[in-house]
């Protein structure tokens, strides 16, 4: 059984991905400092607590484990925060990688799988955007993203240290069998959101802006199950595995979603009325974020199970009304 470490394995994505690593016969070392991640979303593997920014701790690990590859999940992902507060996110998302890829280099395990964004491509000039699409991220969290992506490409030439970096849209959904959810505070992503004021923890949601050049003037996003999000980190795990060339993929469904149709969908699910107020508009929303995952679709086999957005929001329903107050109970 193949150890991966997998650092940030205690949040959202992370910990589904440790749960899909276990029962794909994967042992799962899960490194988390839990500034926001939950120690009752580690349910599989080994936990260690600790950041990467402790070289002696990764020296440790690296030491005590024969680590076959890492996995990264653990960048600071609010955009507004990143604009604010731009040294927290320089030090933990780029400074903090650099220092486990060093200790990577340094005992020999040549194996990186990033969790990359679609943020590092800024404004959109073409829909639906290709991994071609230019990089010119419009803030901080988008910046220590690409950051990273460069970093990892000197790190190929000069130590071959091979990597794969999956640039995600909007990761949703839950764990199918109900386990795992999505717990953030603050909550940020729209699904969870809407859930929240389904369950009467909300008021209403709040539509920014319907004006937009779209369907129905709302912003349209991509929506991926995060179970989906799991299965093309295995896929690109086992590329690398089976000497093949690392890259970037971008990870979305290729199907847009604006927002007053995710309302209406989880109206649907729920069977709750969901009141909603539009209000102004958030300065650098783009009205279109949909990406083409044909690259992913053709070179890593990646086909998503949970394609239907109606799905997505139910397992997150599933999830969110077992779990009113998230892991706290």
């Amino acid at each position: 059984m193949k150890s991966i470490l997998v650092v940030g394995g205690a949040g959202y994505i992370g910990s589904h991905m440790c749960k899909y690593l276990s029962r794909h016969d994967y042992h799962p070392i899960v490194l988390d400092n839990l500034v926001y991640g939950h120690r009752q979303a580690v349910k599989w593997g080994t936990f260690v607590r600790g950041s990467t920014s402790d070289s002696g701790l990764l020296r440790k690990l690296f030491a005590d484990y024969t680590i076959e590859a890492v996995m990264h999940f653990a960048a600071f992902c609010y955009v507004g925060e990143s604009v604010t507060n731009p040294a927290k996110y320089y030090e933990n998302n780029v400074v903090n990688t650099l220092a486990l890829l060093e200790v990577m280099v340094e005992y020999r395990v040549s194996n990186f799988i990033f969790s990359s964004s679609c943020a590092t491509y800024g404004e959109p000039v073409q829909i639906p955007i290709r991994e071609d699409h230019p990089q010119k991220p419009i803030n901080p969290y988008g910046k220590t993203k690409l950051m990273v992506e460069q970093i990892l490409e000197d790190f190929r030439g000069a130590y071959g240290l091979e990597s794969i970096s999956l640039r995600y849209f909007n990761a949703a959904g839950a764990d199918p069998d109900g386990e795992l959810g999505e717990d953030h505070d603050p909550e940020t992503h729209l699904i969870p959101l809407v859930l929240e004021t389904a369950l009467g923890k909300r008021p209403c949601i709040e539509i920014f802006g319907e004006n937009y050049p779209t369907k129905d003037g709302t912003c349209v996003r991509d929506y991926i199950h995060v179970e989906d999000l799991a299965q093309a980190h295995l896929l690109a795990l086992e590329r690398l595995f089976n000497g093949l060339p690392g890259g970037v993929y971008n990870l979305g469904n290729g199907d847009g979603y604006s927002v007053k149709e995710v309302v209406e969908i989880a109206r649907n699910v729920t069977g709750k009325p969901i009141p909603a107020r539009v209000v102004e508009k958030r300065p650098g929303d783009p009205a279109v974020l949909v990406g083409s995952s044909e690259k992913a679709m053709d070179e890593l086999g990646w086909r998503p199970q949970f394609p239907d957005l109606s799905t997505i929001v139910k397992t997150a329903w599933n999830w969110h009304k077992d779990n009113p107050n998230g892991y706290g109970g």
